[in-house]
C-alpha cells in the first residue's frame, strides 16, 4: 500500500502500545516498515515548527507492506477511536481506506 509522510505518521501513533506477545511482535514489525530511515530522514528535514511536526514537501510516497493481521489491527485501533470519539481530521483519508463504507458502532 502506497503511503505518504502524513499516512505513515498517523498510523504510527494510533498503533496500540500494550497488547498479547505476538500481536506486539507484529506491531513491532509494522513499525518498522512505516518507520523512517536515515536518508528519508535526511531528505525529510523533519523539524518542529509553531508546534507542529513539520517536512520537506515532494516526497515520493513508500509502499509498505502490510499484512492480514497487521491490517486487522489497524481496523480495530480506528474502530475503538471512532467509538470513543477521538478521531482526529488526520485520520479520515486512512480511516476510509482501512474501513471502507463500514460504520462502527
Amino acid at each position: 500500500m502506497k503511503l505518504s509522510v502524513l499516512d505513515r505518521l498517523v498510523l504510527l501513533n494510533i498503533l496500540p502500545q500494550e497488547n498479547n506477545y505476538t500481536t506486539l511482535k507484529i506491531i513491532r514489525g509494522l513499525k518498522d516498515e512505516l518507520g523512517f530511515s536515515e536518508s528519508e530522514h535526511k531528505v525529510l528535514c523533519f523539524n518542529n515548527e509553531g508546534g507542529g511536526l513539520k517536512w520537506n514537501e515532494g516526497v515520493d510516497d513508500k509502499e509498505v507492506n502490510i499484512g492480514e493481521k497487521a491490517t486487522d489491527i489497524i481496523v480495530e485501533a480506528f474502530k475503538e477511536l471512532d467509538r470513543e470519539k477521538r478521531l482526529h481530521a488526520d485520520h479520515v483519508s486512512l480511516y476510509e481506506r482501512f474501513i471502507g463504507g463500514q460504520i462502527c458502532t
